[in-house]
């Protein structure tokens, strides 16, 4: 018994720091965008570590700016995809897929100055991406609808029944005990068409 306490707060410390951890970055998500401003504005940086060039910005600043921009979002996403508990979270990865995407343009057209339309053609490059996690978003949503409301969507097929019917189950069931047969209150043919 006595293990079992320290074990649960030890699990529920570690859960209090990631949390934490979590909520700074976020808060402190401003400032990582606005680190663009420590950056010179030449086209050359230079440090102890390694040379930087910019080449189709003209400027470091300008540089740092357009990757931050697409990197402080991406990052805000990836956090609110691995901590969502909503069943749709999938969604997610489609916006992040796409800031993604215009990082490595931007990186790509600053350093090789091979210019890729970002805001034109990443959507035809994405949009089978898009439709996958469309797809797994749907049958995600069909499993649960179908979890919560216990309906088999083969017998919806076999009783050829539809969504937009103006019947409830009652009535369907009272029609199908009349076409058995097996009616237990002996409505009378008349009746049956009256309710059709």
């Amino acid at each position: 018994m006595k293990s079992k306490k320290p074990l649960s707060i030890a699990g529920s410390s570690k859960f209090l720091l990631t949390g934490s951890l979590i909520a700074l970055f976020i808060g402190f998500s401003p400032y990582l965008f606005y680190l663009y401003e420590i950056f010179p504005s030449g086209s050359v940086w230079e440090n102890s570590f390694f040379t930087y060039e910019s080449k189709y910005y003209q400027s470091v600043n300008v540089a740092i700016w357009t990757y931050l921009n697409k990197l402080v979002p991406l990052l805000l996403l990836l956090i609110w995809f691995f901590t969502c508990k909503h069943w749709w979270y999938h969604v997610i990865l489609i916006p992040l897929v796409m800031y993604a995407y215009q990082l490595f343009s931007a990186f790509y057209e600053d350093q090789y100055m091979d210019v890729i339309a970002l805001d034109s053609d990443d959507l035809i490059f994405l949009a089978p991406f898009f439709i996958i996690i469309f797809s797994i978003v749907y049958l995600i949503r069909i499993k649960i609808f179908d979890r919560i409301y216990g309906i088999d969507l083969s017998e919806i097929e076999r009783e050829n029944i539809s969504p937009f019917s103006p019947f409830s189950d009652k009535e369907y069931k009272e029609i199908k005990d009349f076409r058995e047969g097996t009616g237990n209150n002996g409505d009378i043919q008349e009746e049956y068409y009256v309710k059709l």
